[in-house]
């Protein structure tokens, strides 16, 4: 589409719930939000029909897709970017999970480089380690996993490209550096972690915001030893990632974090590795080889490394089989994230905001992403 200025006419979201009104785009942002019928005469020639209006997706976690790893090489994470555009994804963060301390510089270089105008927009990286818990490390090699007092760490301080880390609070020095990052503007999300329900809530109160896929790499609830999931989720303060495809949590396990947390406190993301969108066979992550089988992704052992959910699935997971309305679910995958992030450009349909738009059937397909007031993907007729 060449036009700087058109109208998007549907049901849109506006907050968690979805009302029949008419979006106006001007030069890459939102100029008006009309709440049902738009006053005569108010909108531009051109108008997009479409049965539902949100805010781009945005997720928190991707470690690579389409048989890409996010990793040194930017053309990597220009090609991911451009393949999340059929998900419904406008924002993302690139995530590298624990390898040696030298990849680490290697990665930033890179995603200096990146082409930002090539599909969703990375927003900043994700350091998924390799400051863990040894017991709780997932797919990450243990020979990589350091406690969080290792010089590594200083050299973060001095990044502008890092916008999440996941660490274990527990680990010797953890406490001081959750202050240290959250000082830097970086937010904090606690995981695979064998943490006490204490020890979990002493990470909170030194500044973490997200708890990382709650149930999963994190120890597990008891009534007497309550561990880090039921820290997660009594604890208001923080935001829970959850992976809604019934692989790394039962249908009813996200059910009962809803209840507990709340759609406000709730951040859908993918945890997709590079066999999304490709099928099942032998992948990698981070150096392993992976399986991928129907719909779950694992190491030999069994072990989950990463998922194949896209957003867009997760979405229509969400409303299917978890009893959420299709205008919460998109809320948990839209204002939720930008709000973690601290990102008021994104993720809510409001004047004045960048207009990133996912554009979708009534049955939750993407028909049309919309990236910075351009019509960036659209599904094939």
């Amino acid at each position: 589409m060449t036009d700087s200025t058109f109208a998007i006419r549907g049901r849109v979201l506006l907050g968690s719930h979805l009302e029949l009104g008419t979006v106006v785009i001007s030069n890459g942002r939102i100029e008006a939000v009309h709440r049902g019928s738009a006053p005569s005469g108010s909108l531009p020639e051109h108008i997009i029909e479409a049965d539902i209006v949100s805010p781009g997706l945005i997720d928190l976690q991707v470690n690579g897709a389409a048989g890409l790893e996010v990793d040194d090489d930017p053309r990597h994470i220009e090609q991911i970017s451009h393949w999340l555009l059929r998900t419904g994804v406008t924002g993302w963060l690139p995530t590298v999970i624990s390898a040696d301390a030298s990849h680490y510089p290697r990665v930033f270089e890179a995603y200096t480089r990146v082409d930002r105008s090539i599909g969703a927009t990375p927003l900043g990286l994700h350091l998924e380690g390799p400051f863990l818990g040894p017991t709780r490390k997932g797919a990450h090699q243990l020979r990589y996993i350091k406690p969080a007092n290792v010089s590594l760490f200083e050299s973060w301080l001095e990044q502008d490209s890092i916008a999440l880390v996941t660490l274990a609070p527990e680990r010797d020095g953890g406490l001081a550096r959750i202050g240290a990052l959250v000082e830097q503007g970086i937010v904090v999300s606690l995981g695979h972690t064998d943490a006490t329900f204490d020890e979990f809530s002493a990470g909170v109160d030194a500044g973490a915001t997200m708890a990382t896929h709650l149930f999963n790499a994190m120890s597990s609830m008891h009534h007497r030893n309550p561990g880090a999931m039921i820290a997660t989720m009594t604890d208001d303060r923080l935001t829970a990632g959850i992976i809604p495809d019934a692989v790394h949590s039962h249908p009813a396990s996200v059910r009962l974090a809803l209840r507990a947390k709340g759609p406000d406190r709730v951040a859908i993301v993918s945890d997709m590795m590079s066999a999304t969108g490709l099928g099942p066979g032998a992948y990698e992550l981070g150096g392993q080889t992976v399986v991928v089988v129907e719909s779950s992704a694992r190491l030999h052992d069994g072990t989950l490394a990463g998922s194949v959910l896209t957003m867009d699935q997760a979405m229509r997971n969400l409303v299917n089989w978890a009893d959420v309305t299709a205008g919460t679910a998109l809320h948990m995958a839209t204002r939720v994230p930008a709000d973690l992030l601290g990102d008021s450009s994104r993720g809510r349909i409001v004047a004045g905001v960048r207009a990133d738009l996912t554009l979708w059937s009534s049955d939750l397909q993407v028909t049309t992403t919309i990236v910075n007031g351009v019509v960036a993907w659209k599904k094939p007729a």
